[in-house]
């Protein structure tokens, strides 16, 4: 192993923890921690990327000591109020600290922004990307949500809606981004379904299940974005989508629709499809209207755009986009993918280009890059 390669990473190491929100002090042991774990495992199994592991087992160290700490004061702080010594359950601290913060004296979006940065672990910017709002607004709202709890005492758990939407946004940051929290969100939402019988949390955990499911192909051998339609299906994992599609169904059957229901059963449509060109898309805008009516999000209303485009056709879908605001994140590629449906190669290329600049993750810039290139070189041919 090299030992004067591993000293020459630290300071880049422990810059890109600094940068991602770890104080300097916790961004030098959690990287102390993670060489410690090189020595015992690079020279057995040597990374092909030794910057990019000691980022992933420096970061992890860091969230396990982050949220070891909240559970410690948390605990320390409820000590007062522990029942007398006796037979107890399982209790799952980080679920309950999740609970917490979902406190009933803040707003539903500040307790969610809240949760994530004090137990979840992601940085100011990751919570404002997954929000759709600026990083300076967000980070005012956190410091308003800290100020309004830092006189109370954490004892009245919030509502499951609040925990639902902490637990959806860190499963999609732990999907796309640069923190791996799929599994773990996963795993929270699970115990929560065993211990509340809510249809929402079913229609989570199920959303979960499906999307996961998909995970290992949505990425080619060279790290390369692999859209929906092009996934090789034979590597989804059937046994999660089965998993997911018990759990979709039996909450449906209680016909109490809800908006992580009705995503769900979108995911778990595509998930029946043997292929691409199979896909049940008028069904698709069914539940995209549902969703529409419960939420009102433009993002589901983006969505619902591409399922129309695909059901009655690109012009169809194009005239979906209308009322939508083009600073919508993933507007354009949308807008450049219904253009190239629609036989306008020159200005889906141009807005292809136009959507790489904008994107919020690398894997995501190239393949809409790449995108262009592709239809650049068919129209120089």
């Amino acid at each position: 192993m090299n030992e004067s390669l591993l000293r020459e990473l630290v300071p880049a190491v422990i810059g890109v923890l600094v940068r991602r929100g770890a104080d300097f002090a916790a961004a030098e042991d959690a990287v102390q921690d993670a060489l410690v774990e090189a020595v015992r495992v690079w020279p057995e199994d040597p990374p092909r990327d030794p910057k990019g592991w000691l980022v992933t087992v420096a970061w992890r160290k860091f969230l396990d000591a982050a949220r070891a700490d909240v559970s410690r004061r948390h605990r320390e702080a409820r000590v007062e109020d522990e029942p007398a010594p006796g037979p107890a359950g399982a209790v799952d601290d980080t679920l309950q600290l999740y609970f917490l913060c979902a406190h009933p004296s803040l707003t539903p979006a500040s307790a969610v922004a809240l949760t994530l940065r004090a137990v979840g672990g992601l940085t100011t910017r990751q919570i404002a990307q997954a929000y759709l709002v600026p990083e300076a607004t967000m980070a005012q709202r956190i410091s308003r949500a800290k100020r309004t709890v830092s006189g109370v005492r954490l004892d009245r758990p919030g509502d499951v809606a609040t925990v639902l939407r902490v637990l959806y946004l860190v499963f999609n940051e732990g999907y796309s981004g640069d923190v791996d929290l799929a599994a773990e969100a996963i795993r929270l939402t699970r115990r929560l379904a065993a211990r509340i019988d809510h249809e929402e949390v079913a229609g989570l955990l199920a959303l979960m299940l499906l999307h996961h499911a998909r995970r290992p192909a949505r990425t080619g051998p060279d790290g390369r974005l692999v859209p929906l339609a092009e996934q090789d299906r034979g590597l989804w994992d059937t046994r999660l989508i089965a998993e997911g599609v018990e759990v979709l169904q039996a909450a449906l059957g209680r016909d109490r629709l809800g908006e992580f229901q009705a995503q769900a059963a979108v995911a778990a449509l595509h998930a029946d499809a043997p292929t691409a060109e199979e896909t049940d898309w008028v069904q698709i805008v069914e539940w995209y209207d549902e969703l529409v009516r419960l939420t009102g999000s433009p993002v589901a209303r983006l969505n619902r755009a591409v399922a129309v485009g695909e059901a009655d056709g690109p012009r169809a879908g194009l005239a979906a986009l209308a009322g939508l605001d083009p600073a919508l994140p993933r507007h354009t590629a949308v807008t450049a993918y219904l253009r190239e449906r629609d036989g306008d190669l020159a200005t889906a290329a141009r807005l292809y280009a136009e959507a790489a600049r904008s994107a919020p993750s690398l894997p995501e810039r190239d393949h809409l890059t790449r995108q262009a290139a592709r239809l650049n070189a068919r129209l120089r041919g």
